[in-house]
């Protein structure tokens, strides 16, 4: 067996998740929420208006990115303009964090459309990232590297957290009151997005790309509606699409849920909060153990078992009851969310044209954006219907069933045989 040996090039793709790992952890997920809730309320919004407002705010900007991914992923695609894309973006979201600790407190407005710009960047610059995994490894390398990629976002998101704390039950070292911590985090993170995106700007380049055209955006657009058209040449695609839309609607609910599942149970603030970060401890390892497990077998053998770890994960929750019953399942969650992630990015890239990748990533960004919908939807319906929030994440179990049912079917489905889809 041949050992693949990380090259400094991908070493510094796999640290751009690092890189924006502190904001995702700190200003999307721990801090910005709490800390725009509490200037809203000051500002005589009440709790549920405050947080239908944060709501409006992520959703848009979601929508939007969504939107835009295929046509911002086929510009992508000329000599040259990956790089220009992701470093245009990157540096919108670092700005518009370090904008976050300059909004005066009475404006939570201005605060919201800063917000929301930077999360555009943010979701935007991980577009150009996934396809930038074409340009670092080759099909034989995407399941390490891009395993890689998650695991030390994963870790890289704990030890910038990590920083956060230190400033929190320090207050600030003294010197610092609760929205002076808050403050300082959003620079805290920019600061770590700054410097672990020097690598990637340094050493990444684009390997694939069209012939350069005098009007690339007219021409990228053109392209997206062509591929639409002739989505038929690309059944494997297509069909994976529709599987991937499943199941990864289903691990982002558990995810975006699970806080709320906790405390319907009587889990407090502070052991959710460890919680969390237990996860994300668990996932590092897990996640590059995915990739190992998918090289000594195949990419779709590793997809398989880690939709059916979470298929055990929702129906386990018929039983969630107590603190033990919702750490086994956070543990069970953090041995796979990583990796079924990782595995169905690299799987992805092994069966698209290199050439057109980012535009075909735009379209898989979109289906994952999109996908977040459904499964929200659906537990509320249940939840609502039957009282309970654990049977509404038991009825997730069905979209992780369509997904397996699909992808273990899509030899069949995309006329190709067995073998031929087996990596």
């Amino acid at each position: 067996m041949i050992i693949l040996k990380i090259t400094k090039e991908q070493w510094s793709w796999i640290f751009y998740d690092w890189a924006n790992s502190g904001y995702a952890i700190i200003v999307t997920t721990a801090v910005l929420p709490v800390y725009f809730k509490s200037i809203a309320q000051g500002n005589g919004i009440s709790n549920a208006g405050s947080t239908a407002i944060w709501g409006y705010a992520n959703s848009f900007g979601t929508l939007l990115v969504s939107l835009l991914a295929p046509f911002l992923g086929a510009m992508a695609d000329y000599p040259h303009f990956k790089k220009r894309l992701l470093n245009l973006f990157c540096w919108l979201a670092m700005i518009m964090t370090v904008g976050l600790a300059l909004v005066p407190a009475q404006q939570w407005q201005l605060l919201l459309v800063i917000y929301t710009l930077s999360n555009i960047g943010f979701s935007a610059s991980n577009l150009f990232y996934d396809s930038f995994l074409i340009d670092v490894a080759s099909d034989e390398e995407m399941n390490k590297i891009s395993t890689h990629g998650y695991g030390y976002g994963y870790l890289g998101g704990v030890i910038s957290f990590a920083l956060f704390l230190i400033l929190q039950l320090t207050g600030g070292f003294g010197m610092l009151d609760g929205a002076g911590i808050a403050r300082s985090s959003f620079v805290l993170s920019a600061i770590w997005w700054l410097i672990f995106w020097i690598p990637i700007n340094k050493n990444v380049h684009q390997k694939y790309s069209l012939k350069p055209e005098s009007t690339p955006i007219v021409d990228g657009i053109r392209r997206v509606f062509a591929t639409i058209h002739h989505i038929k040449q690309y059944k494997k695609v297509a069909w994976f699409l529709v599987a991937y839309f499943f199941y990864i609607d289903g691990v982002d609910t558990i995810f975006t849920m699970a806080t709320a599942i906790g405390m319907d149970i009587g889990i407090k603030t502070n052991e959710l909060m460890i919680i969390m970060l237990v996860v994300q401890l668990i996932a590092f390892p897990f996640s590059i153990f995915f990739g190992w497990l998918a090289d000594k077998t195949s990419t779709r053998k590793g997809i398989i078992l880690g939709i059916m770890v979470y298929f055990i994960i929702c129906l386990y929750a018929l039983n969630l009851k107590t603190s033990r019953d919702f750490w086994i399942l956070a543990i069970l969650d953090g041995t796979s969310q990583g990796g079924l992630q990782a595995l169905s990015r690299s799987y992805f890239g092994k069966i698209i044209p290199k050439d057109s990748g980012s535009e075909f990533y735009g379209f898989y960004n979109i289906l994952g954006k999109f996908s977040a919908v459904m499964g929200p939807f659906i537990v509320a319906v249940v939840t609502q219907m039957t009282g309970r929030s654990t049977i509404g994440a038991a009825s997730l179990s069905g979209l992780f069933l369509i997904g397996l049912l699909i992808f273990i079917f899509l030899p069949k489905l995309s006329g190709q045989n067995q073998d031929n889809l087996a990596a």
